[in-house]
């Protein structure tokens, strides 16, 4: 009686111990889940593990009774950088000017300097307010190729160009009929020639760490731009707010060499005008350029 007693305690003790595993047991004869462990017997061909838990720990037992532990982070997979990548809508904010070369005894000896009461426009009549003479660009999509793995990228797109180039000095524009500009006799106080172009940029971009979001990046490169408005903005006691429109012998293209230097998200852009900002004609050789941030994804 007393061993029959002992027998069927060690049953019942076996079969609670044997209820608790049992639980941790997959529908796999050959694999055992205990909490985030998995054991796993291998057969001879390739075995996989198959848990989906976000922290798990695989032991497998080959058939040469070797062990092959794993830890997976639930990151088994890296996103990868897609080979052609477009942002779109770029905000450039920053400040414009231009380098003068001009031979204003020559300049003034032509028909574009019109001769007033006070005199003909001089060099200093084109000085700039440095502070209020500004650039704006908006681009409505930039794209990015890679070329040598993302490191070396092609960049392109199409945006809008704009100039605003605050004088001094009441330097006017006019076509009456022809363009010429000349000194005013009213006293302006904001007197502005503004510049719009259509513009296509294409870069060579240099990132030497593309898997990190906060890695250098230069870019540099050529763009072409295309003129699509101009027009000479005034205010004055006198007259109050004027615009007067024309193209006023500006270049209708614009060829200029364009850069940007990025950290992660903070970018600086720069462009120098190749060609001179108005028509051989004129006299005038004047190379805009401008500096600023970039505001992007």
């Amino acid at each position: 009686m007393k061993k029959i007693l002992l027998t069927l305690v060690a049953i019942t003790t076996m079969s609670a111990i044997f209820a608790q595993v049992d639980s941790s047991i997959t529908n796999n004869s050959d694999t055992i889940k205990v909490g985030n462990y998995v054991i796993v017997k291998k057969s001879n061909s390739q075995v996989s593990d198959t848990s989906k838990t976000k922290r798990s720990v695989s032991i497998s037992v080959g058939t040469d009774d070797l062990l092959d532990i794993k830890i997976n982070n639930g990151n088994s997979s890296k996103k990868k950088n897609p080979n052609v990548s477009t942002n779109w809508w770029i905000f450039d904010l920053g400040f414009a000017n231009f380098r003068d070369q001009t031979n204003y005894a020559t300049a003034q000896a032509g028909s574009y300097f019109a001769t007033t009461n006070r005199g003909q426009v001089n060099q200093n009549g084109m000085n700039l307010i440095n502070g209020k003479s500004s650039n704006v660009n908006i681009w409505f999509f930039m794209q990015k190729m890679n070329v040598i793995k993302h490191k070396i990228n092609l960049k392109y797109g199409l945006g809008l160009e704009m100039y605003n180039y605050r004088f001094e000095r009441s330097t006017s524009f006019r076509k009456d009929p022809i363009n010429y500009i000349f000194n005013d006799s009213v006293s302006f106080s904001k007197n502005k020639l503004y510049a719009g172009y259509i513009t296509v940029p294409f870069m060579v971009s240099f990132t030497p760490m593309p898997e990190n979001k906060k890695s250098l990046s230069i870019s540099a490169g050529i763009s072409a731009g295309y003129l699509i408005s101009s027009r000479n903005k005034q205010i004055s006691a006198e007259r109050g707010k004027q615009k007067i429109n024309g193209n006023f012998d500006l270049q209708p293209f614009r060829l200029a060499i364009v850069g940007e230097l990025g950290l992660g998200q903070v970018k600086l852009y720069g462009s120098y005008s190749l060609n001179s900002l108005y028509k051989e004609s004129t006299g005038l050789q004047q190379y805009p350029y401008t500096l600023g941030i970039r505001f992007s994804n």
